[in-house]
């Protein structure tokens, strides 16, 4: 069992380094590659823009905050949540812990100062125990939760964009989303890995049911 462990961590480590993304991201100043995921979704359908308030959950190590953040160029407010620690970004707000309690969600609100986020997103993943029985229900509750965040923390006609993984209850959470937003597309950026059955949910027009 080790050995085939060992096998795999070292295929996987030979994939990131020689990544195109990965070399891209290190020359280029970036926290991870998952930036050029954010990339192409902002680049293509103009998602964000200054003056926005966002949301960032499972934002550590930080790529997805950074690239808002170089993109808002001061004008406008990020708050980025994670169980982990990030270092410091500047224009970033950042708050450890978990949303779904009740002190940590209000700690939430109270940044936001009142006011609703224009864009909440996520690109939160579960730690994958190579047992699809066990880590596609865990993906697809992490998806659920950003829903739940958007009825809290989203203005109406905001957007979500939140990372799923195609499988059991992908139907359901997309015509949950489809109900509360005028339009929801499916994404799979460059920058996801082929193997991997993630893809993102863009959801925009955000109306209150």
């Amino acid at each position: 069992m080790g050995n085939k462990r060992s096998k795999s961590s070292r295929r996987w480590l030979d994939e990131h380094v020689n990544d195109p993304f990965v070399q891209r991201a290190n020359r280029e100043g970036w926290r991870s590659r998952a930036v050029f995921k954010l990339e192409e979704i902002d680049l293509k359908d103009r998602l964000i823009k200054q003056g926005m308030r966002i949301v960032d959950l499972g934002a550590a190590p930080g790529g997805w905050s950074q690239y808002a953040a170089r993109k808002l160029k001061g004008n406008g407010y990020i708050v980025a949540l994670d169980l982990l620690e990030m270092a410091p970004l500047d224009g970033v707000e950042f708050i450890q812990g978990d949303f779904r309690e009740e002190q940590i969600l209000q700690k939430l609100l109270d940044t936001l100062a009142g006011k609703k986020a224009d864009l909440v997103m996520s690109d939160m993943a579960p730690n994958i125990s190579g047992m699809a029985a066990v880590d596609q229900p865990r993906g697809m509750h992490l998806a659920e939760l950003s829903l739940d965040l958007c009825r809290e923390a989203l203005a109406p006609g905001g957007s979500l964009l939140v990372k799923v993984f195609q499988g059991a209850g992908f139907q359901e959470l997309l015509a949950q989303i489809r109900r509360e937003f005028d339009t929801v597309k499916s994404v799979k950026p460059k920058a996801s890995r082929a193997r991997s059955r993630e893809i993102y949910l863009l959801a925009q027009g955000y109306a209150l049911v």
